[in-house]
Parts: C-alpha cells; sequence; structure tokens
C-alpha cells in the first residue's frame, strides 16, 4: 500500500508510463511500427477513459477494464478485438509485474470469449499425414534445405513462425543440442533440447543454404540481398510445404500437432503450457479437446 501511495505522489502519468512501456515493449519484442502504433492506439483511448471516468491508473479494476473494452471495441471485427485485449493484456501485465503500479494481475483476469467453447479447436495433423509431409520434403536447394529445417522446427518444437524467424545463430549450443529461446509471447524464456534429426536438419541448410552474411539470424532470405526472414515469409514457406505434400491446414498446425503428442505422452497440461509458450493456462486446456478421453482424464482424473 504504502508503495502504491508513494508512486501516485511521485506523480506518475498515464502518457508517462504508456510511453516508458512502448520502449520497454519494443526492446523486448523488436516490434515493428506497424504493432507499435496498434498498441499506441489502444493505450491512449485507455488513458482517455480513464480521464473521462477520474479513475487513477494506480485504481483501475478489471470492471474498468471490462467497461473500456465495451466501448472501444465495438467497431471493430472480432480478430481486430482479440489483438487489442492482447495488448492491453500485456500492458496490464507490466503494469503489475514491472512496474507495481496495480495491486492485482488484471491480466489473468482479462479472458475474451474466443478462449472458451465459441473459439474453434485446434487442428492437427495424424501420423500418416505427417510421414507424408517428411516424404514429400525435398531438401537439394537453398530454399529447400532451409524450408526443411523450419519444419522440423515446428513439428518437433512446436514453435511460432515468428519465434522461428527470430532464432539467431548464437541461439543454438550445437554440442549440448539446445535452443535457447529469450523472447517468447509469454515473456519467459526456455531452453529447449533439439532432437537430433532437427539439428542435422539446421546444421544441412547452415552449410548447404545459408548465405554468408553479417546477419547472426538464421533463417536469411536469398535475394536480393541476405537478410532475416520474416515471420509471414516463415509460415508462408511452413503453409506451402503442407500444400505442396497435398495437406490441408496452415503453419499452425505443426505446432498444434506438437502439443497433441505432448499430451498423448502424458505430459501434464502445465508442462505442455510452459513448451508452448502461452499465456495462461486457459490457452492450453483448448488442446485437451483435441482428444476426447485424455480430456476426460486429466480434467475429471476419470478411468478411461
Amino acid at each position: 500500500m504504502a508503495k502504491l501511495t508513494s508512486i501516485k505522489k511521485a506523480g506518475y502519468k498515464m502518457d508517462q508510463v504508456r510511453q516508458e512501456y512502448l520502449d520497454y515493449f519494443q526492446k523486448i519484442q523488436q516490434s515493428g511500427p506497424t504493432q507499435i502504433g496498434a498498441i499506441t492506439r489502444v493505450l491512449k483511448a485507455f488513458e482517455s477513459f480513464l480521464q473521462k471516468t477520474g479513475v487513477e491508473l494506480t485504481g483501475i479494476n478489471i470492471e474498468h477494464v471490462d467497461e473500456f473494452l465495451a466501448m472501444f471495441n465495438t467497431s471493430y471485427a472480432k480478430t481486430t478485438q482479440r489483438l487489442y485485449r492482447s495488448y492491453l493484456r500485456c500492458f496490464l501485465r507490466y503494469l503489475y509485474n514491472e512496474r507495481n503500479l496495480i495491486r492485482q494481475n488484471l491480466a489473468e483476469l482479462l479472458i475474451g470469449p474466443p478462449m472458451f467453447a465459441k473459439a474453434k479447436p485446434p487442428q492437427f495433423l495424424r501420423p500418416g499425414e505427417i510421414r507424408r509431409l517428411f516424404d514429400h520434403l525435398p531438401h537439394s536447394t537453398a530454399c529447400e534445405l532451409r524450408t526443411y529445417a523450419q519444419v522440423h522446427l515446428a513439428y518437433y518444437l512446436g514453435l511460432r513462425p515468428i519465434e522461428i524467424s527470430r532464432i539467431t545463430l548464437d541461439d543454438i549450443s550445437f554440442t549440448k543440442g539446445l535452443l535457447s529461446l529469450k523472447t517468447r509471447k509469454n515473456n519467459h524464456p526456455l531452453q529447449m533440447p533439439i532432437p537430433e534429426d532437427t539439428l542435422k536438419a539446421i546444421t544441412a541448410y547452415i552449410i548447404g543454404g545459408r548465405p554468408k552474411s553479417h546477419y547472426r539470424s538464421l533463417f536469411l532470405i536469398f535475394w536480393p540481398d541476405p537478410k532475416p526472414m520474416s515471420a509471414n515469409l516463415t509460415g508462408y514457406y511452413l503453409t506451402k510445404a503442407l500444400r505442396d505434400a497435398g495437406l490441408p491446414g496452415t503453419a499452425y498446425w505443426l505446432r498444434h500437432t506438437f502439443a497433441q503428442n505432448m499430451l498423448e505422452a502424458g505430459a501434464s497440461i502445465f508442462e505442455i503450457k510452459e513448451m508452448m509458450g502461452h499465456d495462461t493456462i486457459e490457452s492450453t486446456k483448448k488442446y485437451l479437446g483435441i482428444h476426447k478421453e485424455l480430456m476426460r482424464r486429466v480434467l475429471f482424473n476419470e478411468t478411461i
């Protein structure tokens, strides 16, 4: 209580905190101007809402947040609503964890409808489809070697396209067979063991496909000049690999399949949450719906 009071007396303003958060977010997430602009839009609107309602930043509660989102998100499509909700959730987490400006972690309470029954269940590939994918993956040209390594990372480690695109040469320990993920969606760094075949795929790409460059990013585009590969382009090539094998789905189906494999191997919901880099346990629980028998066993402790 004393700390919050002293902060209030120190004259902390929403606009000041907003700018400090944007600097922090850009440093941690290495975000581009488009995302920073969208986050700024949400936070400025939230600042205006607090001013109109006469609520101090240090005194906000979940009712204030819900009321703001109900007003602010009305005119946006559902996908945009989810995006803006996630931006505000990250800001609330920052206020609580990094700055101690609010008494309760409101980010954990800000759960939108898509995280419950209305959300589509994650899609995944069956074992036969996975075999078909790898059987149809060429790895002769530099581009093919790059995609081959990225498919391994998406399927065997469950990485998002953006996480794959951010891997640097310094993140990989070839002697220990470890990958260090320093920036994740949930802001929890993690070291993951790299399966032998995945390590071989990465090595083959580095030796036979990766162009020489001063950039330390693992995956580079080849034309017109070598430079770090974007998350969107990574997702495109992962999806293309599936389509070239005659399979439906997107890059995220590989990630969902990784979660399904962990679930069937007996991993706990908390272990899957950490490996997937989810913000909340609610996100991870969606994967239990993939396998009804496992869902009953994990959630209700039933014997099948």
